[in-house]
């Protein structure tokens, strides 16, 4: 076999090598293995249980509004209430012991309950105490926003708060600039705190039957890491052309050397 033969097989294996393929790169591909049709129901029914840190929006109303005021944070209302700050400063916040502070109500505890459970609680002490049931009373409890925090090959890090009942993984990468193309999206790292300790999970999200993971969607405070591929360290080139204008650059730079080495 002839040298010029033997590199050109050579520029050629490192073109294919350090390209980044298109499979690499699509979302939610159907595999050998996926099946037809994604159920997910299942998924998507489990209702999310309070953790420490999380931030509640507890609204109540009743037929006269004065009766009612003295169970709210803030007297201020409107558009100013519902922004994320506001909603940071006069939401009700779990502390470390699993406690929320309600003005007139005092704590309540509401760690590993869910947000219907609070409801039903909170209406509960208030007609018990406070109110008869003529007084219609509406008792709304939610997540102040699912906020999570997104890092590595992400067109947008840092920490996000999106106004939802749910999220998935792929709604909070669109909403962070998407994946870079060195991102690896056969392996984002999700890690979720639960009463256990801390837990690290890679999902596929090349493959459809990501969809039927319990960490497709996402929980308060999820923690995700999008690794880089190994073609970033290479520092070859994202595609062809690119891995091509690398590797003329460093024969032209090699021949040079050669030649000003051994030209006499």
């Amino acid at each position: 076999m002839s040298k010029s033969v033997l590199c050109l097989l050579i520029t050629i294996s490192v073109l294919f090598t350090s390209c980044i393929p298109t499979q690499d790169l699509i979302y939610l591909q159907k595999k050998d293995n996926s099946q037809d049709n994604i159920v997910i129901t299942a998924i998507e029914s489990q209702p999310y249980r309070l953790q420490t840190n999380d931030v509640l929006s507890i609204t109540i109303k009743a037929i006269d509004p004065k009766l009612v005021a003295i169970f709210s944070p803030s007297s201020e209302g409107g558009a100013a209430g519902k922004s994320e700050s506001g909603l940071y400063f006069d939401g009700f916040t779990v502390d470390d012991h699993g406690n929320i502070r309600i003005p007139i109500l005092g704590e309540l505890n509401v760690i590993g309950y869910t947000l219907d459970e609070i409801r039903i609680r909170i209406e509960k002490q208030l007609l018990a105490e406070y109110f008869n049931k003529e007084a219609n009373i509406f008792v709304t409890v939610k997540l102040a926003g699912l906020r999570y925090t997104i890092n590595g090959e992400i067109g947008g890090p840092g920490t996000k708060t999106m106004f939802q009942e749910q999220v998935n993984i792929m709604e909070a990468i669109a909403n962070s600039g998407d994946i870079t193309i060195t991102g690896d999206r056969k392996a984002v790292t999700v890690m979720r705190k639960t009463p256990t300790g801390v837990v690290m999970h890679d999902l596929d999200l090349t493959n459809i039957n990501v969809m039927q993971s319990p960490y497709f969607y996402l929980q308060p405070n999820d923690y995700i890491y999008v690794k880089p591929l190994k073609q970033k360290t290479w520092g070859t080139g994202k595609t062809g052309i690119e891995s091509f204008g690398t590797i003329t650059t460093l024969f032209s730079v090699a021949t040079t050397i050669f030649f000003l080495l051994f030209k006499n």
